[in-house]
């Protein structure tokens, strides 16, 4: 494990170096989450977009090379990309 002190303005703004937020996958224009925890910690994270499925409708149209896939494949790769997320199972 690695420890990063940042300082702290007068304004109480901090400012991240280029290696945490590479980490963390984080990029300009991102967004970040800070969950508080008891004890005066705090994790922090990549913010995810979240909003209704309708929102996902023609996001892959001109990506997928005209490639179809079963819906058993399409279900590997969320399940792929969920446990690279580490929101699957350990």
């Amino acid at each position: 494990m690695v420890m990063t002190v940042l300082s702290v303005t007068s304004r109480g703004q901090v400012t991240f170096r280029r290696e945490v937020l590479a980490h963390l996958g984080i990029k300009p224009g991102d967004k970040i989450e800070i969950d508080l925890l008891p004890g005066g910690r705090a994790q922090l994270s990549a913010a995810r977009p979240r909003g209704p499925a309708s929102q996902l409708t023609g996001l892959l149209v001109g990506k997928t090379n005209g490639a179809r896939l079963s819906i058993e494949e399409i279900e590997a790769a969320i399940a792929k990309a969920g446990t690279a997320a580490g929101l699957g199972e350990q």
